[in-house]
């Protein structure tokens, strides 16, 4: 079987590929993927390459696959495979296998990564559990799972303690107040869904320094939908704030109940500390690159306060099927995340760029041959081509966000790969 995928040969080297995969194995699965949402992650063991714990020394020799937020349907069944998977059976993977060896699928492996026509499913996936199946409509849904169930990790990782008894409650402050800073970005307006979604946040401020992509996400996540679910919904740039901390503080009338840090930022750390009121727990959720980034923290306010400090990556299976739960139910939107499409053929350009932090989740269809194209510039790249002038309308009809509708026209009439 001949695939076309984005391989990391090394630093700074990814590459579309075409090649031919291994006869599958009895205990593995050919999956065709469809949709695969681009992710800074990846850029970070693009960027690291072998200094990425995940990418594997000899990468350049054996080129890996990348690509982690993936939907797909099985093609193939191996004959060991357990017969619950079958042939057209659409499904996703939970990549984060919490190995020993820090090996996930979308890093470390030369068959199976999202940023592909075909893949082959290890016996490792489906031994651990990691193989979910999806049911719901189309694709792009599902690509969106595996960044939500991070998001959704973040609030569990989350607790609080009623020191009257020292009975501690995980997860965020019920009814509380959230800070999200730096939280323009895709894993931000995650965080913003879940939080008036499935958190019951009663006040919730999103941080930038950039206005243009902080009114983006309001678009995206307005404040007037957030009011209807019982959250008031702030946006405020930081940017050129003589004293952002006493803005933040005087919004929340005192300070935060939780403060999600989504940039790499000691100062963001910082700044999250000032804001917390007491019993604050802090979810320094951005990963940094480098590996001894210091921060500063008000060690009297942990003592007396109580404020806590946490990090909280990945995700695990039964977030994914959490999240699926929530997005069946219309709890949350994953069409919120995204701000672009493209198509295999612009993956590694796209991926390259991402040094430089622009839109929201740039949704992959693996087997188009499409620019990278932002939703809210689709009218004018239907002057060229009615192809797009359709999507258009129907992006428009749907209030901006990506849909069902949208996708399936795309796959019937754009142009493969």
């Amino acid at each position: 079987m001949k695939t076309t995928a984005v391989r990391l040969h090394g630093a700074m080297d990814l590459r579309l590929d075409e090649f031919e995969l291994p006869a599958l194995g009895e205990k593995e699965i050919l999956v065709h993927f469809i949709t695969d949402s681009l992710c800074a992650s990846t850029y970070k063991a693009v960027k690291l390459g072998t200094d990425h714990k995940r990418v594997p020394p000899d990468v350049a020799e054996n080129p890996v696959m990348v690509g982690h937020e993936m939907c797909g349907v099985i093609t193939e069944v191996g004959a060991a495979v357990d017969p619950k998977w079958e042939v057209g059976q659409k499904i996703i993977i939970q990549t984060a296998l919490k190995l020993e060896s820090g090996y996930d699928p979308g890093y470390s492996y030369p068959y199976i990564g999202g940023a592909s026509t075909y893949a082959i499913v290890p016996e490792l996936v489906l031994e651990r559990n990691c193989l979910i199946p999806y049911d719901g409509e189309g694709y792009f849904k599902a690509s969106m799972v595996e960044p939500l169930a991070c998001c959704y990790r973040g609030f569990l990782g989350c607790y609080h303690t009623d020191y009257t008894t020292y009975t501690r409650t995980d997860g965020t402050k019920k009814n509380g107040k959230l800070a999200i800073l730096g939280g323009s970005g895709p894993m931000g307006l995650g965080c913003v869904e879940l939080a008036y979604g499935f958190a019951g946040m009663s006040q919730v401020v999103v941080t930038g320094r950039n206005q243009t992509r902080l009114d983006s996400a309001a678009a995206k996540c307005p404040p007037s939908y957030a009011r209807e679910k019982g959250c008031e919904l702030i946006y405020l740039c930081t940017a050129g704030l003589k004293d952002p901390v006493a803005k933040l503080l005087e919004i929340s009338e005192g300070g935060f109940d939780d403060v999600f840090v989504m940039a790499p930022s000691a100062e963001l750390f910082q700044m999250a500390e000032q804001i917390c009121r007491e019993d604050g727990c802090i979810n320094f959720f951005a990963g940094p690159p480098q590996h001894d980034l210091q921060g500063a923290l008000n060690l009297y306010r942990i003592h007396y306060d109580g404020i806590h400090v946490l990090g909280t990556g990945g995700s695990i299976p039964q977030d994914m099927r959490d999240v699926l739960k929530l997005i069946e139910g219309n709890a949350i939107r994953p069409a919120a995340l995204i701000s672009h499409i493209l198509g295999l053929n612009a993956y590694v350009d796209t991926m390259m760029a991402m040094a430089t932090p622009s839109g929201a989740k740039k949704l992959c269809y693996t087997g188009l041959d499409i620019p990278l194209i932002a939703l809210d510039e689709l009218d004018e790249w239907g002057k060229k081509d009615p192809l797009y002038a359709e999507l258009a309308g129907i992006v428009k009809k749907n209030g901006g966000l990506w849909c069902v509708e949208a996708e399936e026209y795309l796959l019937a009439n754009a142009p493969k790969i």
